[in-house]
Order: structure tokens, then C-alpha cells, then sequence
């Protein structure tokens, strides 16, 4: 119980922590500075966290850990598409290393934490983040002509009013919960099919392996345009109600670890596409608060529904009805971006938004 607990306080203080620094990030327009800002603190306090053992003062060291930690994806994405915008470089060529980093990981982490003990797995920790700290200091600044003092309410009014971003947010809430449920239960329906933790892990690193030449492939071929992205993000739903079906009706640990790989598609696809159409619809002005929400719908919200939808289902109904409900949730997905991308497809190209801004207005 002290373990579930402390594991769902990550998306619930992410519903304060990604808007709180997607706004210190666009008021200063410095999305560097704020990076810097949580690896320091994310630093002291996981060493502190990792330090402690009555539960009271961990929880409260998970809680301050958290709202350094979970702003950290949005805001180097924003990073990232403001570094590379008018230039020949696409983001899945610098988002493809996080997918290595986690296949690696999901592969050797086990046998490393064994080797060094899990005693000191507080200073394996903390060095990465030295490491990513002493790194961040090299990437770009995005405040070229000085700070701004305030922040561009009007557009980020316009941008939290804009149909087209709202019904953004909603499917992706919808299609990522049962994604999230999947990534907290897949190893005790492996383990219940009589399987193991290995099989667990190398079913992970080829997932994550597979989502590197994917990233390659959508850099090159996908057209950054609503039509063609909201079809995109259409198709790979459905792929996702295929994916749950198969997971439902499995009857061997081998079997979900073959399903385990479409992973590398839907999974990968909708990260890339999704964190595209976002930074498609929001003003630049707002760039790194739009993203911030979207991580906090990505992950916060879905993550925390599908912590208690998920456990109640898979306690209550079993494995099997909890992944029925999931395809049933991403064949609603796939009919809400179908509705949008029928809505493009039918507009005359001369009509076409080519920018942000005039997507989220």
C-alpha cells in the first residue's frame, strides 16, 4: 500500500508542477534556466529521498522530487523544437536517444542495480543527473532579445479556448490511459501466465529498440500538416483497439511478449506525433505552457486514471475485461482524430493553417 501510494503521487503533483514550470519557462523565456533549476533541486532531493526510511519523510521527499521531475519531458521538448526550428534537423533524431536510453536501461538495470546493490542506488541515480545537469549548461537559450516580464495571457486565453486544442487534450487522455494500465499491470499478467521478469525487460527493450528507426521514418516521411497528422494519430488508434484485443484474448506470457512489441508503433507514434500536433497548435508565445499542459494530460491525468481504473478493474473483473475496456477506449480515440482529420480532409488546401497560431485560434 506505502509503495502504490508513493508511486501515484508522481501524476498527481504533475497536475501542479507542469503548468507551474511551463509558465516560469515562457514568463522568463528561458526554458534553459528552469531545466537547470529542477536538475539542482531534482538532485538534492532524491539523494535525500534515497537517504530516508521512515515513510512519512520519504512521502514528503517524493512529493518535492516529483514537482522537479515530471515538468522535465515537456519542457525539453519545447527545448528541442525551439532549437531546431528553421533548421534541416527534425525532432526524432535527438527524441530517438530517449528510446535508447530506456531500452538500455530496461535491459541492463536489474543486473547493474544487483552488481553495485540496491544500497547504493541513490548514487547511480544521482550521477546521471550530475551528468545531464553539467550537460544542460550547453544547450541553447531561447531568450534572443531579452526577457520577457510578462506573460502573454491574451494568447494563452485564446490557446485554453480553441476547440481543436481541448479535443486534443480529451483523446489524449483517452488514448494513453489504457496505454498507462498496460505499463503497471503487463508484468503481473506476465508473472500470472507463469513468465518471469526477464521476459518482462526484453520485451520492453525491443519495444523501445523499435521506436528508434521509427522515429527516422516519421522525421523523413510524415507531413507536419493537421490532415496528414490527425490521420496519423487516427490510424495508430486503431492499431492501439487491435493491440488491447490481442492482449485480452492471450493465453501464454510468450504471446503478450510478441504483443508487447506493437509498443514501438502506437506507443511511438503518438508521442511523436502528438508532441508535433501540439507544438503545431499553440502560439509561440506559449510554446513551452501548451507543451507542459499536454505532458500533464499525457501523463499526469492519464496516469492517474489509470492507476485507479486500472487496479480496480484488474482486481474486480480481471486482466481480461481490463484490456476490453481499453480497446474500447481506443476505438473512441480512433473516431474522435477520424471526425478531426474528415473536418481537414474537407477543407480546401487554400484554407490549411501552415502555422500555430492560426491552428490554436
Amino acid at each position: 500500500m506505502q509503495i502504490g501510494i508513493l508511486m501515484s503521487v508522481g501524476p498527481l503533483i504533475s497536475l501542479l508542477a507542469n503548468p507551474f514550470w511551463g509558465y516560469w519557462s515562457d514568463r522568463t523565456q528561458n526554458p534553459r534556466l528552469i531545466l537547470i533549476i529542477m536538475l539542482i533541486c531534482n538532485i538534492a532531493t532524491s539523494q535525500m529521498y534515497f537517504q530516508s526510511n521512515q515513510f512519512s519523510i520519504v512521502f514528503s521527499l517524493m512529493l518535492l522530487f516529483y514537482f522537479f521531475q515530471t515538468a522535465l519531458n515537456p519542457i525539453s521538448n519545447s527545448l528541442t523544437l525551439y532549437a531546431i526550428e528553421n533548421t534541416p534537423y527534425q525532432f526524432g533524431t535527438f527524441r530517438l536517444w530517449g528510446s535508447v536510453g530506456f531500452a538500455v536501461m530496461a535491459l541492463v538495470s536489474s543486473p547493474v542495480i544487483a552488481y553495485f546493490g540496491i544500497d547504493n542506488l541513490g548514487f547511480l541515480y544521482g550521477s546521471f543527473v550530475v551528468l545531464t545537469l553539467f550537460l544542460s549548461f550547453g544547450l541553447p537559450n531561447q531568450a534572443k532579445q531579452g526577457k520577457k516580464t510578462t506573460f502573454p495571457r491574451e494568447d494563452f486565453r485564446k490557446l485554453m479556448t480553441s476547440g481543436l486544442f481541448v479535443c486534443f487534450l480529451l483523446l489524449s487522455i483517452i488514448i494513453n490511459t489504457p496505454n498507462r494500465m498496460n505499463s503497471i499491470f503487463i508484468s503481473v499478467y506476465i508473472s500470472g501466465m507463469g513468465g518471469n521478469e526477464v521476459m518482462v525487460g526484453w520485451s520492453w527493450f525491443i519495444a523501445a529498440a523499435l521506436e528508434v528507426p521509427l522515429f527516422l521514418i516519421l522525421d523523413k516521411y510524415l507531413k507536419l500538416t493537421e490532415r496528414a497528422m490527425f490521420g496519423l494519430m487516427a490510424a495508430v488508434c486503431a492499431l492501439y483497439t487491435v493491440r488491447w484485443i490481442l492482449m485480452g484474448i492471450a493465453v501464454s506470457p510468450y504471446h503478450v511478449v510478441w504483443i508487447q512489441l506493437l509498443h514501438g508503433f502506437t506507443f511511438g507514434i503518438t508521442f511523436y506525433t502528438g508532441t508535433q500536433i501540439c507544438n503545431f497548435l499553440v502560439p509561440k508565445s506559449v510554446r513551452n505552457t501548451g507543451q507542459a499542459i499536454y505532458g500533464l494530460c499525457w501523463m499526469g491525468i492519464s496516469g492517474i486514471v489509470s492507476g485507479l481504473l486500472g487496479g480496480w478493474v484488474y482486481d474486480q473483473l480481471g486482466a481480461e475485461r481490463m484490456y476490453v475496456i481499453s480497446a474500447v477506449m481506443a476505438a473512441v480515440g480512433t473516431t474522435g482524430f477520424f471526425i478531426i482529420w474528415r473536418h481537414f480532409r474537407d477543407k480546401s488546401p487554400d484554407h490549411e493553417s501552415e502555422s500555430g497560431s492560426a491552428s490554436a485560434g
